[in-house]
């Protein structure tokens, strides 16, 4: 058991994919508690689609992807918020021409390059195993910021979830919280591109965050509950994918799929034998 747990953290290469996984795990759990009461689950998949062109103009000018992922992850999570706004459409009416016209770009973009590219296929399917030590730090410091904000302006954010009209009666800047709140998601994204992927990182913001939900009705302990769950099952993805030789991103999120699932099952209030003790207290 104990060399089942060591001997991968010899490798620097999966120390650096440890520390990844741990922070996206974190960051998408922490700020998908808030979406999934927002109840904007595919805004994640949106703006990870969205930052693709990004991705592919980094890749062509030489620069860091981080940059070029980020800035268009960032654009277009405001201008999903300005073009609800703008025209006075639901959200996830704009997120749906934001996050088409976005993704359309970016694979116009892919089209031209000459020859295979690697690189970028690794953006859409995820590989934490060959995140660099530059990388590292630059995810650092952006999963730090968007923890700090988080944590500084909790109660903002979430009376602004909950009660926007209510909230913009207390005199709190409804509309800023909410392209603040759109910014924070489109940082976490880029945190966790490397790590699940553009396809899969929608499932690492709403999966422990919808877990925890099962278990809780109180945001004060969902919210923890969510940064464990996520946390914990990027650590057991990690070391499956290492085991297995399988892709880090698939078993991270088949992992906390498979949690929700015995979670849903299982636990008191939604599992099977919550309904097996409600049909017997019906019948007596």
């Amino acid at each position: 058991m104990t060399d089942w747990l060591l001997e991968p953290l010899q490798f620097a290469f999966f120390q650096r994919a440890l520390v990844a996984a741990v922070l996206a795990g974190v960051t998408c759990a922490l700020v998908g508690s808030y979406v999934v009461l927002k109840g904007l689950a595919f805004i994640g998949d949106a703006i990870a689609h969205a930052a693709f062109p990004g991705v592919v103009a980094a890749f062509v000018v030489g620069a860091p992807y981080v940059i070029g992922g980020g800035l268009a992850a960032f654009f277009s999570a405001i201008a999903i918020g300005w073009v609800s706004r703008r025209g006075r459409l639901r959200v996830d009416t704009a997120i749906g021409v934001v996050f088409v016209g976005a993704f359309a770009l970016g694979i116009l973009m892919f089209s031209r390059i000459e020859g295979f590219v690697g690189e970028l296929f690794g953006f859409l399917l995820g590989n934490v195993l060959a995140i660099s030590a530059e990388t590292l730090v630059s995810l650092l410091l952006l999963g730090g910021l968007v923890i700090a904000i988080v944590l500084l302006l909790w109660k903002e954010l979430l009376y602004a979830t909950f009660d926007p009209l209510g909230a913009a009666a207390a005199g709190l800047p409804v509309s800023k919280l909410d392209y603040l709140f759109l910014g924070l998601i489109a940082v976490t994204i880029v945190v966790s591109l490397q790590a699940v992927g553009i396809i899969l990182v929608v499932a690492m913001l709403v999966t422990p965050a919808a877990t925890a939900q099962l278990l809780t009705v109180r945001f004060s302990r969902l919210v923890p509950g969510a940064t464990a769950i996520g946390a914990a099952t990027a650590v057991g993805g990690l070391y499956l994918s290492y085991w297995l030789d399988a892709p880090s991103g698939a078993t991270i999120v088949l992992l906390q799929t498979a949690v929700f699932l015995a979670v849903l099952l299982l636990n008191p209030r939604t599992g099977l034998f919550a309904r097996r003790n409600a049909s017997d207290a019906a019948s007596a």
